[in-house]
């Protein structure tokens, strides 16, 4: 297994980062006992990522929507499937699904072996399913090779949401300005603006920190933030059937949200000054809106600064890192 920290040489931490890199206060991602960490299972799972013969038509892979240099997120509003289907939902960042405890901005799917099966069979996405692409994988001499370091096995419905899994979870982002600054306070990189926007960040002014909390900035919660009165997404209700789950949809983290736009959970907003805004102004009075938002009464200068804020939790080694491109 190949581990490291912050606390490394800095060796370590040149572009020749191990494989599974662990920022300084992150935990270590749990991995199943049946999908522990391998060297072969992410290089299967890195390819399998970037092949297009995912998708019925062959024209779209998970990397489609899933960018290296977006935060493996894109600029979409809504990402096209394969033969062009339209999206329903803005893709949402990969940095740090390993530490989610379920998926889907529902939260219907409990581990990132099963999450994979969710797009595969999409009509609006691949518009596959998992037989098929097995069949077609296994004329790849190169993949059944990985597949047999790997696992053991030929390439199959058993491999391929687990090798998968298994690259998604090194997807680690924690290199930021914010961390630097945190992990040293002897250091003075914020400006003033940045420093006025992390103390309102975490004010009981604007409570952000209450749903954008700990060490990724999301609480996992699903909420409504008043975004419409009406829905076309039912979120949280298409899972449930309670009423009180209606419009209710997973906090996203907000690391790297600088390079992630448009945002919310339908790209309607498209950009970060203009999410503030809405939180300023209280979102509108859907009822099952968090009570929490409401009008904060921010200045332009506070309303600024929290932007300044949230940029310093962009974290460029990550999302320039060439051991995630597809080369």
């Amino acid at each position: 297994m190949v581990l490291s920290s912050c606390n490394s040489t800095k060796d370590d931490i040149s572009p020749q980062q191990p494989l599974l890199y662990i920022p300084e206060g992150f935990p270590t991602p749990d991995f199943p006992e049946d999908n522990t960490f391998t060297e072969a299972r992410w290089k299967l799972g890195k390819s399998l990522f970037f092949d297009q013969r995912f998708s019925q038509d062959k024209s779209v892979s998970c990397a489609s929507c899933h960018l290296p240099a977006f935060a493996f997120s894109d600029t979409s509003k809504f990402s096209p499937g394969a033969g062009h289907a339209p999206g329903v939902r803005n893709s949402p960042s990969l940095a740090n699904v390993a530490y989610h405890p379920y998926f889907t901005r529902e939260g219907g799917v409990p581990s990132l072996e099963m999450q994979v099966l969710v797009p595969i069979q999409e009509h609006n996405e691949f518009n596959s399913n998992i037989l098929e692409i097995a069949e077609i994988l296994r004329e790849d001499e190169e993949l059944q090779m990985l597949s047999v370091a790997a696992y053991d096995r030929e390439i199959d419905y058993y491999v391929i949401p687990r090798a998968l899994a298994t690259f998604e979870r090194t997807l680690i982002s924690g290199e930021s300005k914010y961390d630097l600054q945190l992990s040293d306070n002897s250091k003075d990189l914020f400006s003033e603006q940045e420093k006025l926007g992390m103390e309102l960040f975490f004010s009981e002014k604007t409570h952000c920190f209450s749903c954008h909390s700990g060490f990724n900035f999301t609480n996992y919660e699903f909420e409504n933030n008043g975004l419409y009165l009406e829905y076309d997404d039912p979120g949280r209700f298409r899972l449930t059937n309670e009423p009180g789950d209606r419009a209710l949809f997973k906090v996203p983290s907000l690391r790297n949200t600088e390079v992630t736009a448009p945002y919310m959970h339908d790209g309607s907003i498209k950009t970060l000054s203009e999410v503030v805004e809405h939180y300023n102004d209280g979102g509108k009075p859907h009822p099952n809106k968090n009570n929490l938002i409401r009008p904060l009464q921010l200045t332009t200068q506070e309303k600024d600064a929290l932007v300044a804020f949230i940029k310093t939790l962009t974290d460029e080694k990550f999302i320039n890192n060439e051991k995630f491109r597809n080369n």
